[in-house]
């Protein structure tokens, strides 16, 4: 049967855990800041809780700063990889991922945060009160939507979110939730869970695959018994609609 938003969103928690609610001061620590080729790049933390310190890298054209015009704000979420947020602002030997830069220069202001749990950030999960890494993914990206809306010259009146592999699914997952996202590029960021290694129940084991607690522990329940499974990324989809999506999944 057709399932409305709040029946999908009810049933991605049913898996992934709760969306939190409290959203209390970012306070944004800057890191350093360097300027090259007409960008700014800004290496920062912010507060997706009291407790729950989040990197990102910020970039910008220095010209979006002094025109007197709001600009849009674009979550550029990195793909699976050992130099993580890095790739997105350059930094990574992985040209093929720089799309913060390319945005950047096209006018767009860009916020890369870190994935929980892969490259240089490593937090307690479950510490700080997440059932998986995922949703704690989606919040610190909500987070960083709250942190570019708080930016004088970025426009706060819909946000955009680009990524590949990892980046495509967790722009997805996040755009389900946070309904400020109006835009989401998506490259080879998904596939259905009964498609996943044909359901080889080898992956679908703890710590393997999606069963990771950096992706969504919960999934182990239902090894066996794909079947069964509460969402499937047509839910994810479905809960998107009827803002954009563009999906890149080459064959």
């Amino acid at each position: 049967p057709a399932r409305n938003r709040a029946e999908r969103i009810r049933a991605m928690e049913s898996v992934m855990g709760p969306f939190p609610t409290a959203r209390g001061p970012l306070e944004v620590q800057i890191v350093s800041e360097t300027r090259k080729d007409g960008l700014v790049l800004r290496d920062l933390t912010y507060l997706s809780q009291p407790w729950t310190r989040v990197p990102a890298y910020l970039i910008y054209s220095e010209s979006v700063a002094t025109d007197g015009q709001r600009h849009p704000g674009i979550l550029g979420l990195h793909q699976t990889h050992a130099a993580g947020r890095k790739v997105v602002v350059g930094l990574g030997n992985s040209p093929d991922d720089e799309y913060g830069v390319e945005l950047a220069r096209r006018g767009y202001v860009v916020l890369a945060p870190a994935y929980p749990q892969l490259a240089d950030y490593a937090p307690d999960i479950r510490g700080a009160g997440f059932q998986s890494g995922t949703m704690m993914a989606i919040w610190n990206n909500s987070r960083g939507l709250d942190l570019l809306a708080s930016l004088p010259f970025v426009g706060t009146n819909g946000f955009g979110s680009i990524g590949h592999s990892l980046g495509g699914h967790n722009g997805l997952f996040t755009a389900a939730f946070d309904e400020r996202i109006r835009v989401v590029v998506t490259s080879c960021g998904f596939d259905s869970f009964r498609d996943y290694y044909d359901g080889n129940p080898s992956v679908w084991a703890e710590e393997r695959g999606w069963c990771q607690l950096r992706y969504m522990p919960g999934l182990l329940a239902y090894r066996g018994r794909l079947q069964d499974l509460p969402f499937d990324f047509t839910d994810v989809l479905g809960a998107i609609a009827p803002r954009t999506v563009f999906v890149n999944a080459p064959k």
